[in-house]
């Protein structure tokens, strides 16, 4: 039943289990492929990506645990790297040299307009404190940087996956009820996903948010016009608990469904394989 997950953290970044606790997991429910995707180092320490000096920790504990469970599931291993401007992403070639199954391009902070990196993935009321703060409260300023950096990351290649696509509309519409409607919004999404589609990427159905939120990302008033575009698409939980690599996917399988899709991309025979929606 299209039992797949490609996007989850352990403890290498800010996961709350170890590598083998999430794949023995995955493997108790049926999962017929799974894939680690730690947060990739940055230029900066934070508390929730990994360090260059654990990266071959976590590629060697990987090729143990591909080994062991060889037999019961497939593995794939890959990163979540971050878009931060020209001498961070995920076409550098630091990265691009890792010996990865996948990479996942993300954008989950933005520079303020005094050069103060600021994470605009948090909760939403944090996040309307952080526009008022660093940004002036200029919500349409934030939108824009935001995609205009999410359109660089897409030129610039270097990933296969665009992680949780539009994750800023839950936030920013909590700023400002309404927005999602307003017709340069709409237009700035619709350009967006229209780069992904020339550039091949997957885009992934990301429901970590769904049980909580009650929302997709991408957005689910979106999936139609990604079918338009011909793109291909995955359902992923960016789980950081064992427990929650299946959450929200029966809903997502049934919204694209929905939208016109009959299949997903699965990780399979070491390769990228479209599979059929059951």
């Amino acid at each position: 039943m299209n039992l797949t997950n490609y996007h989850s953290h352990t403890l290498y970044c800010d996961g709350r289990a170890g590598m083998e606790d999430f794949i023995r997991f995955a493997i108790s429910r049926g999962f017929t492929s799974y894939g680690i995707s730690s947060h990739a180092p940055l230029p900066f320490p934070t508390h929730w990506t990994m360090e260059w000096d654990r990266m071959d920790d976590y590629l060697d504990e990987f090729t143990r645990m591909k080994e062991k469970y060889a037999s019961e599931i497939e593995l794939a291993v890959g990163l979540e790297i971050d878009y931060l401007n020209e001498e961070s992403n995920p076409s550098l070639p630091c990265f691009q040299k890792l010996p990865l199954d996948y990479r996942i391009g993300s954008v989950h902070m933005l520079y303020s307009p005094e050069g103060k990196i600021v994470d605009i993935d948090t909760p939403a009321d944090l996040f309307r404190q952080l526009i008022d703060k660093h940004f002036d409260g200029d919500l349409d300023y934030v939108v824009r940087l935001y995609y205009k950096n999410l359109l660089r990351m897409v030129e610039l290649g270097g990933f296969d996956i665009v992680g949780h696509a539009d994750k800023m509309h839950y936030n920013a519409s909590c700023y400002r009820p309404g927005l999602l409607d307003e017709p340069w919004y709409d237009a700035l999404v619709r350009k967006y996903f229209t780069a992904i589609a020339e550039y091949g990427y997957i885009v992934e159905i990301n429901t970590k948010s769904y049980h909580d939120l009650g929302t997709f990302y991408p957005n689910k008033r979106y999936f139609s016009f990604l079918k338009e575009l011909g793109i291909r698409v995955q359902v992923n939980s960016d789980a950081h608990y064992p427990e929650r690599i299946n959450n929200g996917r029966a809903e997502a399988l049934a919204a694209l469904k929905k939208a016109g899709f009959t299949s997903v991309a699965e990780w399979h025979n070491g390769k990228w394989e479209e599979r059929e929606i059951e």
